[in-house]
Protein backbone atom coordinates (compact mmCIF):
# COMPACT_ATOMS: atom_id res chain seq x y z
CA UNK A 1 0.00 0.00 0.00
CA UNK A 2 1.44 3.90 -0.79
CA UNK A 3 2.50 5.58 2.20
CA UNK A 4 2.16 8.74 0.32
CA UNK A 5 -1.29 8.33 -1.01
CA UNK A 6 -0.30 8.43 -5.12
CA UNK A 7 -1.86 11.15 -7.37
CA UNK A 8 -1.66 10.49 -11.22
CA UNK A 9 -1.19 6.76 -11.27
CA UNK A 10 -4.46 4.69 -12.48
CA UNK A 11 -5.95 1.74 -10.84
CA UNK A 12 -3.74 -1.84 -11.18
CA UNK A 13 -6.31 -3.54 -10.03
CA UNK A 14 -10.51 -2.95 -10.22
CA UNK A 15 -13.26 -5.23 -9.24
CA UNK A 16 -16.63 -4.97 -11.19
CA UNK A 17 -19.92 -5.75 -9.51
CA UNK A 18 -22.01 -6.48 -12.85
CA UNK A 19 -25.08 -5.59 -11.76
CA UNK A 20 -28.35 -4.79 -13.79
CA UNK A 21 -28.56 -7.62 -16.53
CA UNK A 22 -32.23 -8.91 -15.49
CA UNK A 23 -32.79 -5.25 -15.72
CA UNK A 24 -31.70 -4.70 -19.06
CA UNK A 25 -33.73 -7.92 -19.77
CA UNK A 26 -37.27 -7.07 -18.42
CA UNK A 27 -37.33 -3.52 -19.91
CA UNK A 28 -36.70 -4.81 -23.34
CA UNK A 29 -39.55 -7.56 -22.83
CA UNK A 30 -37.01 -10.34 -22.45
CA UNK A 31 -36.64 -13.41 -19.88
CA UNK A 32 -33.59 -12.52 -17.31
CA UNK A 33 -31.78 -14.93 -18.82
CA UNK A 34 -31.30 -12.99 -21.90
CA UNK A 35 -29.76 -10.17 -19.87
CA UNK A 36 -27.07 -12.26 -18.72
CA UNK A 37 -26.02 -13.85 -21.56
CA UNK A 38 -25.49 -9.93 -22.99
CA UNK A 39 -23.77 -9.22 -19.84
CA UNK A 40 -21.37 -12.02 -20.34
CA UNK A 41 -20.50 -10.49 -24.15
CA UNK A 42 -19.25 -7.97 -22.09
CA UNK A 43 -16.57 -9.16 -20.38
CA UNK A 44 -14.70 -9.63 -23.17
CA UNK A 45 -14.70 -6.08 -24.40
CA UNK A 46 -13.66 -4.99 -20.89
CA UNK A 47 -10.97 -7.80 -20.45
CA UNK A 48 -9.52 -6.24 -23.89
CA UNK A 49 -9.57 -2.80 -22.82
CA UNK A 50 -7.54 -3.59 -19.87
CA UNK A 51 -4.00 -3.26 -21.46
CA UNK A 52 -4.47 -0.34 -22.99
CA UNK A 53 -5.57 1.20 -19.40
CA UNK A 54 -2.34 -0.30 -17.25
CA UNK A 55 -4.99 -2.44 -15.62
CA UNK A 56 -3.58 -5.96 -14.45
CA UNK A 57 -5.91 -7.22 -11.95
CA UNK A 58 -9.59 -7.39 -13.60
CA UNK A 59 -12.04 -9.05 -10.53
CA UNK A 60 -15.61 -9.64 -11.37
CA UNK A 61 -18.71 -10.89 -9.51
CA UNK A 62 -20.04 -13.56 -11.49
CA UNK A 63 -22.94 -15.70 -8.74
CA UNK A 64 -22.76 -14.48 -4.94
CA UNK A 65 -23.89 -16.87 -2.01
CA UNK A 66 -26.73 -15.10 -1.87
CA UNK A 67 -28.00 -16.20 -5.67
CA UNK A 68 -28.54 -19.18 -4.88
CA UNK A 69 -31.68 -17.25 -3.81
CA UNK A 70 -33.26 -16.63 -7.41
CA UNK A 71 -35.65 -18.90 -9.23
CA UNK A 72 -34.46 -22.44 -9.83
CA UNK A 73 -34.52 -21.58 -13.82
CA UNK A 74 -32.63 -18.76 -13.25
CA UNK A 75 -29.85 -20.63 -11.42
CA UNK A 76 -30.03 -23.67 -13.56
CA UNK A 77 -29.65 -20.94 -16.82
CA UNK A 78 -26.42 -19.04 -15.16
CA UNK A 79 -25.20 -22.46 -14.55
CA UNK A 80 -25.27 -23.37 -18.13
CA UNK A 81 -24.00 -20.21 -19.14
CA UNK A 82 -21.21 -20.36 -16.88
CA UNK A 83 -20.06 -23.39 -18.55
CA UNK A 84 -20.77 -22.28 -21.90
CA UNK A 85 -18.70 -19.39 -21.23
CA UNK A 86 -15.67 -21.05 -19.75
CA UNK A 87 -15.51 -23.85 -22.98
CA UNK A 88 -15.87 -21.12 -25.53
CA UNK A 89 -13.53 -18.39 -24.54
CA UNK A 90 -10.89 -20.79 -23.39
CA UNK A 91 -8.59 -20.74 -26.53
CA UNK A 92 -9.39 -16.70 -26.75
CA UNK A 93 -8.12 -16.16 -23.02
CA UNK A 94 -5.12 -18.24 -23.14
CA UNK A 95 -4.00 -16.42 -26.78
CA UNK A 96 -4.76 -12.58 -25.77
CA UNK A 97 -2.52 -13.72 -22.08
CA UNK A 98 -5.16 -13.67 -20.26
CA UNK A 99 -4.76 -15.45 -16.62
CA UNK A 100 -8.30 -16.87 -14.91
CA UNK A 101 -8.52 -17.26 -11.91
CA UNK A 102 -11.68 -18.40 -9.79
CA UNK A 103 -12.36 -17.24 -6.18
CA UNK A 104 -15.33 -18.77 -4.33
CA UNK A 105 -16.37 -21.75 -2.69
CA UNK A 106 -16.59 -24.49 -4.83
CA UNK A 107 -18.68 -27.37 -2.84
CA UNK A 108 -22.02 -26.71 -3.94
CA UNK A 109 -20.95 -26.02 -7.62
CA UNK A 110 -21.67 -28.99 -9.99
CA UNK A 111 -18.34 -31.41 -11.27
CA UNK A 112 -18.52 -30.62 -14.81
CA UNK A 113 -18.73 -27.16 -14.17
CA UNK A 114 -15.97 -27.60 -11.65
CA UNK A 115 -13.77 -29.76 -14.15
CA UNK A 116 -13.72 -26.66 -17.08
CA UNK A 117 -12.96 -24.07 -14.12
CA UNK A 118 -9.97 -26.40 -13.24
CA UNK A 119 -8.81 -26.49 -16.62
CA UNK A 120 -9.25 -23.01 -17.64
CA UNK A 121 -7.18 -22.04 -14.65
CA UNK A 122 -4.18 -24.60 -15.82
CA UNK A 123 -4.25 -23.61 -19.50
CA UNK A 124 -3.74 -19.89 -18.73
CA UNK A 125 -1.77 -20.26 -16.09
CA UNK A 126 1.38 -19.06 -17.81
CA UNK A 127 -0.44 -16.19 -19.25
CA UNK A 128 0.22 -11.97 -17.44
CA UNK A 129 -0.81 -9.96 -19.71
CA UNK A 130 -4.26 -9.44 -18.23
CA UNK A 131 -5.05 -11.32 -14.49
CA UNK A 132 -8.90 -12.07 -14.62
CA UNK A 133 -10.68 -13.37 -11.35
CA UNK A 134 -14.20 -14.67 -11.66
CA UNK A 135 -15.81 -14.99 -8.64
CA UNK A 136 -18.59 -17.49 -8.56
CA UNK A 137 -20.26 -18.61 -6.00
CA UNK A 138 -18.18 -16.51 -3.76
CA UNK A 139 -19.55 -13.69 -0.53
CA UNK A 140 -16.80 -11.83 1.26
CA UNK A 141 -18.07 -13.24 4.56
CA UNK A 142 -17.92 -16.89 3.47
CA UNK A 143 -14.66 -15.93 2.35
CA UNK A 144 -13.69 -14.73 5.60
CA UNK A 145 -14.94 -17.13 7.73
CA UNK A 146 -13.60 -20.16 5.95
CA UNK A 147 -10.02 -18.85 6.09
CA UNK A 148 -10.46 -18.30 9.83
CA UNK A 149 -11.19 -21.47 9.51
CA UNK A 150 -7.69 -22.64 7.79
CA UNK A 151 -5.76 -20.26 10.48
CA UNK A 152 -7.70 -21.54 13.23
CA UNK A 153 -6.53 -25.22 12.27
CA UNK A 154 -2.77 -24.06 11.69
CA UNK A 155 -2.83 -22.79 15.11
CA UNK A 156 -4.22 -25.78 16.33
CA UNK A 157 -1.73 -27.65 14.78
CA UNK A 158 1.03 -25.50 15.96
CA UNK A 159 2.16 -24.39 12.28
CA UNK A 160 1.41 -20.97 13.49
CA UNK A 161 1.98 -19.00 16.54
CA UNK A 162 -1.39 -17.40 18.09
CA UNK A 163 0.86 -14.16 19.29
CA UNK A 164 1.85 -13.47 16.05
CA UNK A 165 -1.22 -12.94 14.40
CA UNK A 166 -2.10 -9.36 12.96
CA UNK A 167 -3.77 -7.78 10.04
CA UNK A 168 -1.33 -9.43 7.53
CA UNK A 169 -1.93 -12.60 8.69
CA UNK A 170 -5.36 -13.47 7.51
CA UNK A 171 -5.00 -12.24 3.99
CA UNK A 172 -2.61 -15.17 3.68
CA UNK A 173 -5.67 -17.37 3.83
CA UNK A 174 -8.31 -15.91 1.38
CA UNK A 175 -8.84 -16.88 -1.59
CA UNK A 176 -7.20 -13.84 -3.36
CA UNK A 177 -4.48 -14.44 -1.40
CA UNK A 178 -2.13 -13.80 -4.71
CA UNK A 179 -3.78 -11.04 -5.32
CA UNK A 180 -3.46 -7.62 -4.84
CA UNK A 181 -5.95 -5.73 -3.07
CA UNK A 182 -8.47 -3.63 -5.59
CA UNK A 183 -7.91 -0.04 -6.01
CA UNK A 184 -11.03 0.59 -7.37
CA UNK A 185 -14.62 -0.89 -7.36
CA UNK A 186 -17.09 -0.25 -10.08
CA UNK A 187 -21.20 -0.91 -9.45
CA UNK A 188 -23.02 -0.73 -12.19
CA UNK A 189 -27.17 -0.21 -12.50
CA UNK A 190 -27.59 2.26 -10.07
CA UNK A 191 -27.04 0.36 -6.82
CA UNK A 192 -24.98 1.93 -3.90
CA UNK A 193 -24.13 -1.03 -1.84
CA UNK A 194 -21.09 -3.62 -1.77
CA UNK A 195 -23.40 -6.76 -1.52
CA UNK A 196 -20.63 -8.66 0.42
CA UNK A 197 -17.87 -7.92 -2.60
CA UNK A 198 -14.23 -8.11 -1.49
CA UNK A 199 -15.20 -6.95 2.18
CA UNK A 200 -11.53 -7.38 3.64
CA UNK A 201 -9.30 -6.35 0.19
CA UNK A 202 -11.72 -3.52 -0.20
CA UNK A 203 -10.76 -1.29 2.59
CA UNK A 204 -9.18 1.12 0.93
CA UNK A 205 -10.17 1.09 -2.48
CA UNK A 206 -12.32 4.07 -4.61
CA UNK A 207 -15.69 3.72 -5.17
CA UNK A 208 -18.24 4.30 -7.97
CA UNK A 209 -21.36 3.86 -8.54
CA UNK A 210 -22.92 4.02 -11.65
CA UNK A 211 -26.48 4.30 -13.44
CA UNK A 212 -25.52 2.36 -16.82
CA UNK A 213 -26.85 -1.25 -16.33
CA UNK A 214 -24.03 -3.71 -16.83
CA UNK A 215 -24.74 -4.94 -20.49
CA UNK A 216 -24.80 -1.55 -21.65
CA UNK A 217 -21.18 -0.80 -19.97
CA UNK A 218 -18.78 -0.21 -22.87
CA UNK A 219 -14.91 -0.02 -22.75
CA UNK A 220 -15.33 4.10 -23.41
CA UNK A 221 -17.16 3.63 -20.03
CA UNK A 222 -14.99 2.23 -18.73
CA UNK A 223 -11.61 4.10 -19.98
CA UNK A 224 -12.92 6.99 -18.54
CA UNK A 225 -13.90 5.81 -14.97
CA UNK A 226 -10.57 4.40 -14.82
CA UNK A 227 -8.86 7.72 -16.52
CA UNK A 228 -10.61 9.84 -13.56
CA UNK A 229 -9.01 7.68 -10.98
CA UNK A 230 -5.68 9.48 -11.54
CA UNK A 231 -7.33 12.44 -10.41
CA UNK A 232 -8.18 10.93 -6.56
CA UNK A 233 -6.15 11.92 -3.77
CA UNK A 234 -5.36 8.44 -1.90
CA UNK A 235 -4.39 9.17 1.68
CA UNK A 236 -5.14 6.21 3.43
CA UNK A 237 -5.47 8.13 6.71
CA UNK A 238 -2.91 9.99 6.45
CA UNK A 239 -2.90 13.79 5.90
CA UNK A 240 -0.27 15.41 4.19
CA UNK A 241 1.92 18.04 4.78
Amino acid sequence: MPADGSVGRGPRHVAIIMDGNGRWAQARGRPRLFGHHAGARRVREIVEACPDLGVEYLTIFAFSTENWKRTQVEVAGLMSLFRRYITKEARALKAEGVRVRFIGDRVRLDKKLISLMDELEQLTAGNAKVNLTIALNYGGRDEVARATKRLAQDVADGRLDPASVDEETLPKYLDTCVLPDPDLVIRTSGEARISNFLLWQSAYAEYEFIDTLWPDFTAEIFGNIVGSYANRDRRYGGVKA
